[in-house]
């Protein structure tokens, strides 16, 4: 892996190098085995929280923990194309837009002791610019080789808050165009739907059941690239105790070695059904 500035991973992107790097502030990690046409993303994977915040958040290591998505990058790291932010949700939030990303509350509470300054300000959405730069070089690349591209955006959602049943994987679908794209949800909400884990967890998927992917990195591609199909892809924390901060990882290396299968079957009948003729 190299440490590369934003302009040195565009101009490797541009020109078609394969290569893994981190952003040379540490704020998210790119890795491009091959030039495919899919890209899985994890933006809410991230824990890092700098430190000149620390001692004026309100919320405790733990309380970060539970709302960011732990393992989602960890879930899709054998894929070609991968790209996920390092940072915690709390300092920005890469699945909101640019005048929302920095929170003042966090799940109906405070966040700070006291305002964040400009300069703190700034310094997070620096990072937020960054990362879409280099999305938008990326998905630019895809679409110019084949036309036509999706990408798995990775998540995971706190089941125990909700007061009913609610899905294994939830699928949000509300922001794509589902007249050109209908047939490839429903045939990745099924795929998953057939996901085989441990300890007899029941595998249930559903679209628009829990979150509707309102997220901005959806919203980012679909609005920008108009060949793209973003699936915003919802796990329910069956992977881990999220009271306990326990992860457990005999599921996450099963979700991980099936979606390996998964994505790049269902990467592949996508391509060929929406290729350039």
């Amino acid at each position: 892996m190299e440490r590369l500035s934003v302009s040195e991973i565009i101009q490797k992107i541009e020109a078609e190098a394969i290569f893994e790097a981190i952003a040379e502030d540490y704020s998210f990690t790119i890795k491009i085995d091959d030039y495919v046409p899919f890209a899985c993303g994890a933006v809410h994977d991230g824990h890092q929280f700098r430190k000149e915040l620390w001692d004026n958040c309100l919320h405790t290591e733990y309380d970060r923990w539970y709302e960011e998505d732990p393992c989602t990058k960890e879930f899709v790291k054998s894929l070609p194309i991968l790209i996920a932010g390092c940072d915690s949700r709390f300092e920005y939030d890469l699945n909101r837009d640019p005048d929302n990303a920095v929170f003042e509350t966090a799940w109906g509470k405070e966040l700070w002791k006291t305002p964040l300054d400009e300069a703190q300000h700034r310094k997070s959405l620096e990072k937020h610019f960054a990362f879409y730069s280099v999305v938008n070089a990326l998905i630019k690349k895809l679409e110019d080789l084949f036309g036509i591209a999706v990408v798995y955006d990775m998540h995971s959602y706190n089941w125990r808050r909700w007061d009913r049943e609610v899905p294994v994987i939830n699928l949000g679908t509300t922001n794509i165009d589902n007249e050109r794209f209908g047939a490839d949800v429903e045939s990745w909400r099924q795929s998953l739907s057939e996901l085989q884990l441990p300890h007899g967890i029941e595998t249930t998927s559903k679209i628009n059941d829990t979150f509707f992917g309102n997220g901005y990195f959806l919203k980012f591609i679909t609005q920008n690239f108009k060949n793209t199909l973003v699936l915003a892809t919802e796990f329910k924390k069956i992977y881990c105790d999220e009271l306990q901060q326990i992860i457990f990882p005999e599921v996450v290396l099963s979700i991980e070695e099936q979606l390996q299968i998964k994505i790049r079957e269902h990467a592949d009948a996508f391509y060929k059904a929406h290729k350039r003729l």
